[in-house]
């Protein structure tokens, strides 16, 4: 049969005719050279390698992770093998179809490869209410887990989005919806529901029920961060109830179903895969996956190597189990947790989030190390600091007494001491030292909290955010930090007021054998930023070490002190008995030690830092220590020392009887605060003391030796001062 012509149109005749003369213009020729310029370059960027997606059906294994501490001992195989079994879309519960399109993409069945709306709605939110919402459908995130790489670039985009509409064109929704069910990521070596359901919850997917379905379904976003078994389990149940209440919104469950599928106790199966410090390979897991994303830690073959020395974590390890199982039941102690660093280079040692990590009954998966919790006195060496900036030196006196501040939280805030006695005149020196809680306060309210919050953060605490939620309590541990913020924190003291953030990652490798980064600290201990003077930081540590300046509330031979070595050190507890700290350091080793109970619930009183926290940290620092040359701290050039009156603080003067003992000032502090003299006071008739403000009863007036501190509180010097019986606010 002949075939027929078809009939060319005038506009294609003349073109023809063109071609054929080969009469073109030269503007003509530059529009087709640039049309073939752009084609060409549409190919080679985009289509060249742009994966069928037929290929769907098909995958490659994923190479796994190796995580090593320091000495090249493997810590952990991540992802080794791919775990994923193929199943219908009929096998797979209704619930978790649901689920998941409620919370990944609710418009599925409605709109093509991409949602134009879901885009709009993504860009308004991020936009107007900084909100990060994703733009992208079922399909674009199937491609992209399955075809491409988690690279965040404009190209990666466009390839996404030619895959999603090729997709779209050659399988239905039901397919593409049982594809992404058996392909998406949902943490460890599950990829694929089914391979999912059984690494949580021992069985096949079919059985799960309408609560299992919403916690499995909310995990594809972000295995990592969502993760029942990772560092902040706490977050799964967050994100469950985010799908649960997108799933009564789109009428797929009723707020009764909604209701007891919140209720529901969801049993997880015990983890068996082979780990060595869990709580720090995770830790570094969420670090490497901020960095380089999800897929290139779980199929990309890195080689890691950490800062852990695994030696040291095993120290760490026992330490933090023996401690806690020796401590007397009525203490109600469950957990414990220690960090240990070079604070020279910020490598992380050792880190201990918790006394097991497989404990379930003490939530011990969740890594204290990282965890919010308060400090307790163990922020006041950063107040004091503080005040050493502001040029109030070691011998500063302040008013040990009973004291109110209006207005603290709508209600007069009335700090007492540990021990609940009042010292009446104390140095500096011997406030840290013992850890006393009334001048800590009042050194905070010369400072000035935001000046305190200032030095915090520059030091390396990251948690004091917001200035108006704080007041005087701050100085006695009462907002949250992170004893990772407080191990960089410490450390500017431990390297002369240099700040060196902490490196838990000395070097990766990809699969190719390049390296990706590597640490490599400098010999020299100086480096980083500098946050305080070396005067500063010295005077701090000095107090810190000076077993003399915590006889009154430590006494001579207590776990703070490690027989002939310089270890400067500082404890902390909470005021309701919650938190359990001890910090100290060396310049070659600080070591950070908590105990107290995940599930927030208070310690016996009888525990406190020296008790409960102390124990660990001198059995780790000890066992670092031994055999080492003792490691003094150096004195700065600026730093000097004179006599002062051990009462007072004052400079004595020429026949003064008063005793004296020796302090460092740095140059241009050498100055005395406060003021003595005899003055007319009013004396109340029973206490023989101080009238109290505002008394105006039973008083007289009378000549007395009145001292007059920093912050314009009197002492009288020469009247009787009786101590009532208080309830102790923690210091120690």
């Amino acid at each position: 049969m002949k075939r027929r012509s078809r009939k060319k149109t005038p506009k294609q005749k003349r073109l023809f005719e063109k071609i054929e003369s080969r009469r073109f213009t030269k503007k003509e020729i530059i529009i087709i050279f640039l049309g073939l310029f752009f084609v060409l370059i549409f190919y080679f960027l985009i289509l060249k390698d742009l994966p069928l997606p037929t290929k769907l059906g098909s995958f490659t294994n994923p190479q796994s992770t190796l995580i090593y501490d320091k000495n090249g001992k493997l810590l952990y195989n991540i992802y080794g093998s791919k775990n994923q079994v193929f199943i219908p879309l009929s096998s797979i519960p209704k619930y978790m179809q649901q689920a998941t399109i409620s919370i990944e993409d609710r418009s599925f069945y409605q709109h093509g490869a991409v949602d134009l709306k879901g885009i709009a709605r993504a860009t308004i939110s991020i936009a107007l209410k900084q909100q990060v919402q994703g733009g992208s459908t079922l399909t674009q995130q199937l491609v992209k887990n399955s075809l491409l790489s988690q690279e965040r670039t404009v190209l990666r985009k466009i390839k996404e989005i030619l895959l999603a509409f090729a997709t779209e064109i050659i399988y239905p929704k039901t397919k593409i919806l049982e594809m992404y069910l058996n392909q998406s990521p949902y943490g460890g070596t599950a990829y694929g529901i089914e391979a999912a359901s059984e690494m949580y919850f021992g069985k096949r997917a079919k059985d799960l029920s309408l609560s299992e379905s919403a916690l499995l379904a909310g995990l594809p976003q972000s295995p990592t961060r969502y993760s029942p078994f990772g560092s902040h389990p706490e977050l799964a149940k967050i994100r469950q109830l985010e799908v649960l209440k997108a799933m009564r919104e789109e009428k797929y469950i009723t707020k009764n179903q909604e209701q007891k599928a919140t209720k529901e106790v969801l049993k997880y199966k015990r983890i068996s895969n082979n780990i060595e410090a869990p709580h720090f390979v995770l830790y570094v897991k969420d670090l490497l996956i901020a960095k380089y994303g999800q897929k290139a830690v779980e199929e990309g073959g890195l080689k890691v190597t950490t800062s852990l020395d695994s030696d040291i974590q095993k120290l760490a390890e026992e330490s933090v189990i023996t401690e806690i199982n020796d401590l007397p039941k009525y203490y109600k102690v469950s957990n414990g947790a220690a960090l240990v660093t070079n604070p020279q280079t910020g490598e992380i040692l050792a880190m201990v989030g918790s006394k097991d990590y497989f404990d379930v009954s003490i939530d011990g998966n969740v890594n204290v190390t990282t965890s919010l919790r308060q400090p307790g006195s163990s922020i006041k060496p950063i107040n004091y600091a503080t005040g050493l900036i502001n040029k109030y030196p070691a011998s500063t006196t302040l008013i040990d007494q009973s004291i109110c501040y209006p207005n603290q939280g709508g209600r007069d805030y009335c700090p007492v001491n540990y021990d609940g006695k009042w010292h009446g005149m104390v140095q500096l020196r011997y406030a840290l030292g013992n850890s006393l809680n009334i001048p800590a306060v009042k050194m905070l309210k010369l400072n000035g909290i935001e000046e305190m919050v200032a030095t915090a953060s520059a030091m390396g605490i990251t948690t004091f955010t917001h200035l108006e939620n704080y007041g005087l309590s701050l100085t006695l541990g009462g907002a949250e930090v992170k004893m990772t913020d407080m191990a960089t924190a410490f450390g500017v003291f431990a390297n002369n007021g240099y700040r060196v953030d902490l490196a838990p990652i000395l070097k990766i490798v990809d699969k190719q054998g390049k390296v990706l980064e590597e640490y490599k600290p400098p010999k020299s201990p100086i480096f980083g930023k500098k946050i305080l003077p070396d005067g500063v930081a010295f005077i701090i540590s000095d107090i810190l070490a000076d077993n003399g300046a915590r006889l009154l509330e430590f006494g001579d031979n207590s776990q703070l002190k490690i027989p002939k070595q310089t270890v400067s050190v500082k404890t902390g507890t909470t005021n309701d008995f919650r938190d359990n700290w001890t910090i100290g350091y060396t310049p070659s080793y600080l070591v950070a030690a908590w105990v107290g109970n995940n599930n927030n619930s208070p310690m016996s009183g009888l525990v406190s830092g020296i008790t409960g926290a102390a124990p660990i940290w001198n059995d780790i620092m000890s066992k670092l220590l031994k055999g080492r040359p003792q490691q003094p701290v150096q004195r700065p050039s600026d730093v000097i020392q004179k006599q002062v009156c051990s009462d007072t603080g004052f400079f004595p003067q020429a026949g003064s009887l008063c005793p004296t003992r020796f302090e460092y000032f740095i140059k241009g502090t050498e100055k005395a605060f406060g003021t003595i003299a005899v003055e007319s006071v009013l004396i109340d008739k029973t206490t023989q003391d101080l009238a109290k403000k505002g008394q105006t009863d039973n008083t007289e007036p009378k000549d007395q030796t009145i001292f007059t501190d920093a912050t314009g509180d009197k002492y009288c010097i020469s009247c009787p001062h009786p101590t009532p019986s208080l309830t102790p606010t923690p210091a120690p």
